[in-house]
């Protein structure tokens, strides 16, 4: 009987299996061919050794053949309680490249011992560190510089990859039958959670973190030697007070910003490669754009909000991966998200960030609230609230106000402004310092509060609030859309 509804149900996931409106970035076919994962099982199901109460499989699989001869092969963990099977809810999440079995933590682990949620992590890192290691990079580059195709990039192959841990996940049919499937991750990995929901039906929600949404992450091109002077101005003045001892930050910074500035060019492909490769300044301008059109969510709005996708961000101020806040608080009011005051990336203590949004608290436990909010209806998400500017001339101050919708009313409400802040994509961006003061309420959830500091001549305030909201005993932190204005005296 067990075989017989296990049969039933790979034939019905496979009927299903379906890309939003077949996008020009994923085939299909190709991701839902489970004949090609050519999967190799590196552990049977057994009791994880940290967690008994969990069963763990290892396997690796194909994720794809990226071009003629060259096969992707990743490890995944598929992990599930020990009772209470098959799973009904599902998060696609990542691991190391290493080929051993891993177990979630934190929040995902919570969900998998206290709810029974299934928990499948695959394998993701940079490019360069992914088999064949120190070659893998190099071919994607050179394929990308020949075809101007986009499959030959890191968005397409970490949202790939996401989306073939699903298809893999699902082979195991009397473990996981979901009717819903979140996936999440950071920085690359919310690269990859952002691709996967936007391009794979099959996916009812995502949460990514710190990744990008309207523009391009970590520079505005992505060909080396054609970036906006002004960058590098401001990143060698930096430098200059950095290595003078003029800035508050650990002695191992430069260095540390050196060896990440290697790491993403190692992704990237130089002016003088185009060239040769014959590409016009017109294809330049093109493909910086398109290589991460794959996972920026703001590009397919109309489609994920028909098709019904649940979707939340969790980014920083102070990132210049997740660039273009300004822009999306304009042009996107209504955009879900929990904007960090003065939160930076991921990576290395060596770097000097002391805000590390991935690292917070604060993230996990939005990642518990939003899984309750998408897998259970444990609480609805507070909304985005609306907020104004008023500038008082007599005390020279601006009031910010917020105005939630009816039944909103946040138990922590905190304005945050910053003066004159550096440029996006520049070093100092990443350092910018916060201020803060407690939001009163007002109104029927409608909160105040008093930019205590302004710009003394002609200058720039940035601002936005943060609210935590308490439903159902489950709290979940939101912000107010990202504001700039510019004050004139």
């Amino acid at each position: 009987m067990l075989r017989s509804t296990a049969i039933l149900f790979s034939i019905l996931a496979s009927s299903i299996c379906g890309i939003a409106a077949e996008t020009p970035f994923f085939n299909t076919e190709e991701i839902c061919d489970t004949s090609s994962l050519e999967i190799e099982v590196l552990q049977n199901w057994k009791p994880s050794p940290k967690h008994p109460d969990i069963q763990q499989k290892l396997i690796e699989v194909t994720v794809c053949e990226w071009w003629d001869g060259q096969k992707v092969r990743l490890p995944v963990t598929l992990n599930a309680p020990l009772k209470g099977l098959p799973c009904r809810n599902l998060i696609i999440a990542n691991q190391g490249l290493s080929k051993k079995a891993f177990a979630p933590s934190g929040a995902q682990l919570d969900l998998l011992q206290k709810h029974g949620v299934g928990v499948v992590l695959i394998g993701m890192g940079t490019i360069d560190a992914m088999e064949p290691a120190g070659q893998l990079h190099l071919g994607m580059r050179g394929y990308l510089l020949k075809t101007k195709n986009v499959r030959y990039t890191p968005a397409w192959i970490w949202g790939m990859s996401q989306m073939r841990a699903l298809t893999a996940a699902l082979t195991e049919s009397e473990i996981f039958q979901p009717e819903k499937v979140i996936t999440t991750g950071g920085s690359k990995r919310g690269v990859a959670a952002a691709a996967a929901g936007i391009h794979d039906d099959r996916f009812t929600a995502i949460l990514p973190v710190v990744a990008p949404i309207i523009k391009n992450p970590g520079t505005p091109t992505y060909v080396i030697g054609s970036e906006p002077e002004f960058i590098s101005v401001q990143n060698n003045k930096f430098f200059a007070n950095l290595d003078s001892g003029k800035l508050d930050l650990p002695d191992t910074t430069h260095d540390a910003l050196d060896a990440r500035n290697e790491r993403r060019s190692a992704i990237r492909v130089t002016l003088e490669q185009t060239k040769l490769a014959a590409w016009t300044e017109e294809d330049i301008k093109t493909m910086s754009e398109k290589v991460w059109d794959i996972s920026r969510i703001t590009n397919y709005l109309p489609e994920i909000k028909k098709r019904g996708l649940d979707y939340f961000y969790l980014v920083g101020t102070n990132d210049s991966v997740s660039p273009g806040l300004v822009e999306l608080g304009r042009q996107h009011p209504d955009f879900p998200i929990c904007i960090i005051p003065g939160g930076q990336h991921g990576g290395p203590t060596t770097v000097g960030f002391t805000k590390q949004v991935p690292k917070l608290p604060l993230s996990s436990e939005n990642f518990t609230a939003f899984a309750h909010h998408h897998f259970f209806g444990d609480r609805k998400l507070p909304g985005v609230p609306t907020i104004s500017l008023k500038r008082n001339r007599e005390l020279k101050q601006y009031l910010v106000s917020v105005q939630f919708s009816e039944g909103v009313e946040p138990e922590s409400n905190e304005l945050w402004w910053s003066i004159n802040r550096n440029a996006p994509y520049t070093l100092p961006f990443e350092y910018d310092k916060w201020e803060s003061s407690t939001m009163e309420k007002t109104g029927v959830g409608r909160y105040e509060a008093a930019i205590l500091s302004v710009p003394t001549e002609q200058g720039q305030i940035d601002f936005l609030s943060l609210h935590r909201h308490i439903e159902n005993g489950v709290p979940f932190t939101v912000s107010s859309p990202y504001q700039s204005i510019t004050v004139k005296h």
